[in-house]
């Protein structure tokens, strides 16, 4: 019989952990799924008009006339297991994810293929155990035919299909038992749910569990977090988590969740970091690790995450911050507003942040992460040549960077600005130094503590330092939103090291990332300059002519001198001379 093709609505599905489940108990796991499926799932199937495909192992493949019968279907087999398994031991519930799709399919006797049926299957993986997840068409086709909701789980990235595919995730539990919602904090506030075990080695309880002690400790160092306690996020251990209620009853709005899975002396931890008030997964990684030494692979993975996760959090709060009414900002808000313009590192931006933090300096004038940003802008306004400050400017950024100091000794953030300020305006770099390192001491997971951390060793003649500290930063964040100040810096250490080629490697990662940051086009022009590619010195010279038409060895040098360490300096006018960048 020839193929042929047609529009279809395809379920998959498959039983999370089956793996597991089947080496603690083969025959009774089959007993049970055998069970579930006459008493529940084929029923449910039938009813809503489904013929199912095949049913190879623990998967299921079902396709549907309607839309709506198989998204219906669906979510009255999840809600019936619900049930099913309220009674059953943790360790032998089974639990069906379930992933929809609508797609042109080809049809070839009994069977069907093609991506309508890969995308329903890439689908089901990404979903939770007890979890409906759906391409965008279905939302489309059912939202306003169904009476649930649909979170929106933004683009994810499927193996085997060329293009991202929009991921929807139905919730389960929502219209079970009413419970009161926590009101949500006045800061971000999150929640550690305890990880999934996914070795099959009950032993291996107490490694899942100190991992996701580690990273709630580490998380807790964050103080602009309110971060739910351990006891609280366990009571949900060994239960299926529908993660927006979980939130719910913790009253959060971030929950991060994972699994650790083991095998030999390897083991693999995943995480994902979600939004429970969208959907949206916000992050999500993995770590591989040796189980030589279990402690120091936690504290590893619990730095990992911390520092992976804390710049998406801010990029989210940024977001948040930016959709809201101006009559409901607090200073909060409004020094989130102002990060937002610093982030775009222009001379617009600097101007833009200015009078937002200004704005949150008079809501709470000892607010000190507003404080030292007001004084990492002046600094960045000063130390870039973007603007002429005047002595009365420097001076309020420096008396508001020392502000930060003083009052906000224990905040991680506002110690690393004020003390980048306070290196760049006074060129007080040792003072700088010790202010970065009580940032590290609380919380030895900031990326942004590092990245300072490097730039000051710089200015210090401490080449070898500086390298340490900033690929220590790009290891815990190296797709972090101030990347370029990452390789930047590395760059800039490099080269103080004599290291021209790795200066130049690092100089052009960071001009590709951020082409308006001229530091690397400057350095890039010095270290082609000393290792004799003298063309490309001189075109990296008509590129920054481009940019700053103002650019002369003269100015730099007084931009810099007092910043940089005279060797520094010395490198860098060398290498403009023999690129020919204007004395004058």
């Amino acid at each position: 019989m020839p193929s042929v093709r047609r529009l279809t609505a395809i379920l998959a599905a498959d039983v999370a952990g089956y793996s597991r489940l089947m080496g603690a108990d083969e025959e009774g796991t089959h007993e049970r799924l055998k069970a579930h499926r006459g008493a529940l799932v084929d029923p449910k199937i039938a009813e809503h008009h489904g013929r199912t495909v095949n049913t190879a192992g623990d998967g299921m493949l079902v396709e549907f006339p309607s839309v709506v019968d198989a998204v219906r279907c669906a979510v009255e087999v999840q809600r019936g297991m619900v049930e099913r398994n309220a009674a059953a031991p943790v360790d032998e519930r089974i639990e069906f994810r379930v992933g929809i799709n609508l797609g042109d399919v080809i049809v070839e006797g009994e069977d069907i293929f093609g991506d309508g049926v890969n995308i329903a299957a890439r689908l089901e993986a990404l979903a939770e155990p007890g979890g409906i997840c759906v391409s965008r068409v279905v939302r489309d086709q059912v939202r306003d035919k169904v009476d649930f909701a649909f979170q929106d789980m933004v683009e994810q990235s499927v193996n085997n299909i060329a293009r991202p595919v929009r991921v929807y995730r139905i919730p389960i539990a929502e219209n079970a038992v009413a419970k009161t919602q926590l009101p949500l904090p006045d800061k971000p506030s999150i929640a550690v749910l305890p990880f999934q075990n996914m070795s099959g080695d009950p032993e291996q309880e107490y490694f899942t569990d100190g991992v996701v002690e580690e990273i709630t400790t580490a998380i807790s160092r964050l103080p602009w977090l309110f971060v739910i306690a351990r006891n609280s996020s366990f009571t949900y251990k060994g239960k299926a988590i529908d993660v927006t209620r979980a939130a719910g009853d913790l009253g959060v709005r971030y929950v991060l969740e994972g699994s650790v899975r083991k095998a030999a002396n390897r083991v693999r931890i995943t995480g994902q970091l979600i939004d429970a008030t969208s959907g949206a997964h916000i992050w999500a990684d993995r770590f591989d690790g040796a189980l030589d030494d279990i402690f120091e692979l936690q504290d590893q993975v619990a730095s990992n995450v911390v520092g992976a996760i804390e710049p998406r959090l801010r990029l989210s709060e940024m977001e948040r911050s930016a959709r809201k009414h101006t009559e409901k900002l607090y200073a909060y808000d409004l020094y989130l507003r102002a990060l937002a313009q610093v982030h775009r590192y222009s001379q617009e931006g600097m101007r833009a942040a200015i009078p937002l933090l200004r704005q949150a300096l008079a809501i709470d004038p000892f607010y000190a992460p507003a404080a030292a940003m007001f004084g990492f802008c002046r600094a960045l306004q000063q130390g870039r040549g973007w603007e002429g400050l005047s002595e009365a400017e420097i001076t309020e950024g420096l008396h508001l960077a020392r502000q930060a100091l003083e009052v906000g000794k224990d905040d991680p953030d506002a110690l690393w600005m004020a003390a980048d300020a306070i290196s760049i305006l006074a060129h007080e770099h040792a003072t700088a130094a010790g202010a970065i390192d009580r940032a590290l001491k609380l919380n030895p997971n900031s990326a942004h503590a590092w990245m300072a951390r490097g730039w000051v060793a710089c200015c210090q003649n401490q080449p070898r330092p500086a390298i340490e500290a900033l690929t220590h930063a790009v290891r815990l964040s190296p797709l972090d939103p101030l990347g370029y100040f990452f390789s930047g810096g590395l760059a800039l250490a490099h080269l103080a090291a004599g290291q021209y080629q790795e200066a130049l490697e690092w100089a052009d990662a960071c001009y590709l990332e951020y082409p308006r940051y001229t530091i690397a086009l400057r350095i890039k022009v010095v270290c082609c300059a000393h290792l004799g590619r003298t063309e490309e010195a001189r075109n990296g010279v008509e590129q920054l002519l481009e940019l700053d038409p103002r650019s002369t060895i003269a100015r730099f040098r007084t931009n810099v001198t007092g910043y940089y360490p005279p060797a520094i300096v010395t490198a860098f006018v060398d290498g403009f001379r023999k690129a020919g960048l204007p004395e004058e």
